[in-house]
């Protein structure tokens, strides 16, 4: 499986805020996770109202539902997250939390957009993946 990550110089710099511009992807099977939140498996969010803890644990999530199909988090190729409300001026929360999450040489592309309200409302964070695997 081959994976590579493209940080045009004539793009920003995307790695600082942990997540690369593009990725190109060949592999066998494609993973598509549905959206996680902060929920753990007795539906325990954990940190109402915390975007960085929620990014925690929403990105383990991910991790979980990706190892769950025999993959690693260096397989996902590209995130959509979803910040609920006035959370998507906190960019700083996110961005470590991807840093923490992804190895400098492997974070997939990712786009955040910014929603009204997501499906209960102590989630402040949503995060659907997709992997490329062997």
């Amino acid at each position: 499986m081959m994976k590579t990550r493209i940080n045009p110089p004539d793009l920003f710099d995307s790695r600082q805020y942990g997540f690369s511009q593009v990725v190109v992807a060949e592999g066998r099977r494609t993973v598509y996770c549905s959206g996680q939140v902060a929920w753990d498996e007795n539906e325990d969010i954990g940190a109402p109202g915390d975007l960085g803890e929620q990014t925690r644990r929403s990105l383990e999530n991910v991790g979980r539902a990706v190892a769950a199909a025999g993959g690693s988090l260096r397989d996902v190729v590209s995130l959509r997250i979803y910040i609920a409300g006035d959370h998507i001026r906190d960019t700083r929360a996110v961005r470590e939390a991807l840093l923490a999450t992804f190895e400098a040489d492997a974070r997939p592309a990712t786009t955040w957009i910014g929603v009204t309200a997501l499906a209960n409302p102590d989630f402040v964070i949503e995060i659907e993946a997709i992997a490329v695997l062997d």
